[in-house]
């Protein structure tokens, strides 16, 4: 069976996906978490931007010697897994972008300045990553969520070198695929939360008209910590489209 390789998002690494690794493991596929570089293990990148973020992955999906991938990526992993399918498309079989976007903020400048000085705000006054953590994520909870997911969120997150975080911030203001999306050719699955607020349902579903071969799932209740959140229905979703386009 094919592999999965999953990505996580800005305040992630590998165990933002523990909830799936034994799941998919179990029916069979090849299933791998990666912490982006600068994060867990990870050596960092210079400098640290898309196309060498994208080129650290390829390296990863090399080295795995089972043929092209299917990139499951959460937020800021949705957004690299859409510069990794642009810059690398042999190694690329399917995607599956979770609670992301096209671009960030839509593109606007004044959004990526507003948001860079949001987050990083905090831990220019002090705060240390656990204290960013407890202020950033309860609010991106969704109304069904597993009550657990939120402190294990937090606990991931605060782990998450303050150094690396502010770089990937800044990397995120950087991303920009909108053209890309008509020329995806491969496999697509786009997962949304009804509560999410930082990547709209809206936004998400209009993305997906844009992408030839997608399907759309719309996860009521959910929050932008996704598949934190609703572990088995996200599951549920990953495990049918797999099956659906026999990846």
């Amino acid at each position: 069976m094919t592999s999965l390789v999953f990505l996580h998002g800005l305040g992630g690494g590998h165990h933002s996906w523990d909830d799936q690794l034994p799941v998919f493991a179990a029916q069979g596929f090849g299933a791998h978490a990666w912490d982006q570089p600068g994060y867990g293990n990870s050596a960092a990148v210079e400098p640290y931007d898309l196309e060498q973020i994208a080129a650290a992955l390829a390296r990863l999906i090399v080295s795995l010697d089972d043929g092209p991938v299917v990139l499951v990526g959460h937020s800021m992993g949705g957004f690299v897994a859409q510069e990794t399918c642009a810059r690398h498309p042999e190694l690329v079989r399917g995607l599956a972008l979770c609670f992301t976007s096209a671009a960030f903020g839509g593109g606007s400048g004044e959004f990526a300045r507003n948001f860079i000085a949001s987050r990083l705000e905090p831990l220019e006054r002090g705060q240390s990553m656990t204290e960013l953590a407890a202020s950033v994520l309860p609010a991106m909870r969704g109304s069904r969520s597993d009550p657990a997911a939120l402190a294990r969120a937090e606990r991931i997150m605060a782990a998450v070198p303050a150094d690396t975080y502010r770089k990937a911030v800044t990397l995120l203001t950087t991303f920009d695929r909108r053209a890309d999306l008509p020329r995806i050719g491969v496999p697509t699955l786009l997962v949304a939360g009804s509560d999410d607020t930082v990547a709209p349902a809206a936004v998400m579903q209009s993305m997906a008209k844009k992408i030839p071969a997608s399907n759309w799932v719309l996860l009521e209740g959910c929050g932008h910590l996704g598949q934190l959140d609703q572990p088995a229905p996200f599951n549920a979703a990953l495990l049918a489209f797999l099956r659906a386009q026999r990846l």
